[in-house]
């Protein structure tokens, strides 16, 4: 091999290094890992099915249980579990918990975002700035005295769960989780999805966010979205097609 070749040899495995170094390891790394942040108003154990058909693709599942006192607090538990993972994850979120990971979804070990049935605040927006751009999908949201909201038990199988058995439907009434009134005035500062890929599913017939303002929201984003007739527990209901959106991403190339 003449001199000449050697050189074109070390000049290319030098670039070659150089590229490596500025890329994060993970990065080429298959994504095994899927993190799921649930939303306010359910727990997340209604995302058991959504777990068990992921876990028998071969994906670590683990779904965070924020505390809902603040978005602070909340971003926090996602970014906490995130930190345990080997390897790159799949950010899940559902209805508040898109606000959740539209700031946690900033760590470097996410590789993706898929909202589901969820809020996709843009940089200065909180919940109730986008919730306020369409007519309300519910009137039964209340407040306690000490600044807690929580969906009406009258209307909340209507309006969160019209497509999950009523017996379901009426013990995730009664066990709902109360968001604090400060977490959904607090405004996003760092949207992860304007410098990572995102999926968006839209419940068609959601009650607790209207569909339109999904749409805008996905479309603004920039996310892939993908219609789905569903309430906003489509979680629950089509459990099927959220796992096949969250394998959908997992399986895309990095942005």
């Amino acid at each position: 091999m003449g001199l000449n070749s050697l050189i074109s040899l070390s000049l290319a495995g030098g670039m070659l290094l150089a590229l490596a170094a500025g890329v994060p390891a993970h990065a080429a790394d298959p994504v095994r890992n899927v993190v799921i942040v649930h939303g306010a108003l359910a727990d997340g154990s209604g995302w058991r099915k959504v777990h068990d058909l992921l876990v028998a693709k071969g994906y670590n599942v683990t779904v965070v249980q924020p505390p809902m006192t603040t978005l602070e607090a909340d971003v926090a538990a996602a970014r906490r579990i995130l930190d345990l993972q080997e390897g790159p994850s799949v950010l899940v979120g559902h209805s508040y918990g898109g606000m959740i990971i539209t700031e946690a979804g900033n760590a470097d070990n996410v590789a993706s975002l898929v909202y589901i049935a969820a809020f996709q605040p843009d940089a200065g927006e909180n919940l109730l700035d986008l919730a306020g751009r369409t007519p309300p999908a519910t009137t039964g949201i209340k407040a306690t005295e000490d600044g807690f909201l929580y969906l009406d038990p009258k209307v909340y199988a209507a309006d969160f769960a019209a497509d999950v058995p009523a017996a379901e439907a009426k013990f995730m009434a009664n066990s709902q989780v109360f968001p604090s009134k400060v977490a959904f005035e607090t405004r996003i500062k760092h949207p992860a999805w304007k410098g990572k890929k995102s999926w968006a599913l839209i419940a068609t017939d959601d009650r607790a966010i209207n569909p339109e303002l999904m749409r805008f929201m996905a479309k603004r984003a920039g996310s892939t979205p993908v219609e789905v007739k569903g309430s906003h527990a489509v979680f629950m209901s089509q459990p099927e097609a959220v796992a096949a959106l969250i394998e959908k991403a997992a399986k895309a190339p990095a942005k």
